[in-house]
């Protein structure tokens, strides 16, 4: 048994097609094939049903397929390891981020991280909240940029910042005349029509809470996956939100919101998420110490978290 029919099975399980794993792999489809076929009677099971359309684990695929994730991961800690040893001077990064916070600080944090680290290759996945737990967790990402709260247990998680959250209403809102000095109450927005974030996003949880906390549940009337489109139905009169002060519109934008000051100022704590007991390399230290450093420079935020490096 090889490595390299480890993650050729590791890739067909994902794929669920011989030829878009084959083409993930850049091997052909017959050489992939003819290693899982000895791979398959190496162990003496079958691992995969075969079908026109699909490709199917049976139930000792399932289980090799856990194993061997598993195998590949610790292989690639132990090569992060090595690499460490040697002094951090090539190596890869895997960061998985939110989409629309991470377009506010990457862009910010990686011309650092690059010029300090130029051998340092980084890999960027951009994806959901509940998404970028799961990739943490199976190690495919080495850490991620996430918001409190973290539904998995098994995840480690180095808050960086807090940030205020605020309330967007559309400029003929009646709130929108408020005097600039006044704070919105939440517990008078529950009559209100509320845009949230899809299932899947963290904000969204947060959105939630705040109105729980308030004493009630939020009437929705829409839902999109993109906190831009959020803020677009808000102008647009469709509804009300809360909204990251990260990611609240400048006046460029046709269609902007007017922001207000809740009371209270709840906030949201943004940080690094990594497994729990998976070795966290240098080369992600580095990352993580450049990130707390710029967003400190730069003064994003209403707090700084945390200033330890984590263990």
């Amino acid at each position: 048994m090889e490595f390299r029919q480890l993650r050729y099975a590791v890739q067909i399980a994902a794929e669920k097609n011989f030829s878009r794993a084959a083409e993930s792999l850049h091997i052909a489809q017959p050489s992939l094939s003819q290693q899982l076929s000895k791979l398959e009677a190496e162990i003496g099971t079958l691992l995969f049903r075969r079908s026109t359309n699909s490709v199917e684990l049976t139930h000792a695929g399932e289980i090799f397929i856990d194993r061997a994730q598993k195998i590949l991961d610790m292989a690639d800690q132990l090569k992060q390891e090595m690499e460490d040893i040697s002094q951090m001077k090539k190596g890869k990064l895997v960061v998985g981020s939110l989409p629309i916070t991470g377009s506010h600080v990457l862009p910010l944090v990686l011309p650092v991280f690059r010029q300090r680290f130029p051998e340092i290759d980084i890999v960027l996945t951009e994806d959901s909240s509940a998404n970028l737990e799961v990739l943490t967790h199976q190690g495919k990402t080495d850490i991620s940029l996430l918001s409190l709260p973290i539904q998995d247990s098994a995840l480690q998680f180095v808050p960086l910042i807090e940030e205020e959250i605020c309330l967007a209403v559309s400029p003929e809102h009646p709130l929108a005349a408020m005097p600039r000095e006044s704070k919105a109450s939440i517990a008078s927005l529950k009559d209100e029509p509320f845009i949230v974030l899809k299932k899947g996003q963290g904000f969204r949880q947060i959105a939630l809470d705040l109105c729980a906390t308030a004493g009630f549940v939020p009437k929705v009337v829409f839902e999109s996956s993109n906190i831009e489109t959020v803020q677009s139905l808000v102008a647009a009169g469709m509804g009300i939100a809360f909204v990251p002060q990260m990611v609240a519109r400048t006046k460029w934008n046709p269609f902007v919101p007017v922001y207000l000051t809740l009371e209270d100022r709840p906030t949201r704590t943004l940080g690094i998420a990594y497994r729990k007991g998976r070795y966290l390399s240098k080369a992600s230290e580095a990352f993580i110490a450049s990130m707390r450093e710029v967003l400190q420079n730069e003064k994003i935020g209403v707090g700084y978290l945390d200033t330890s490096t984590p263990s």
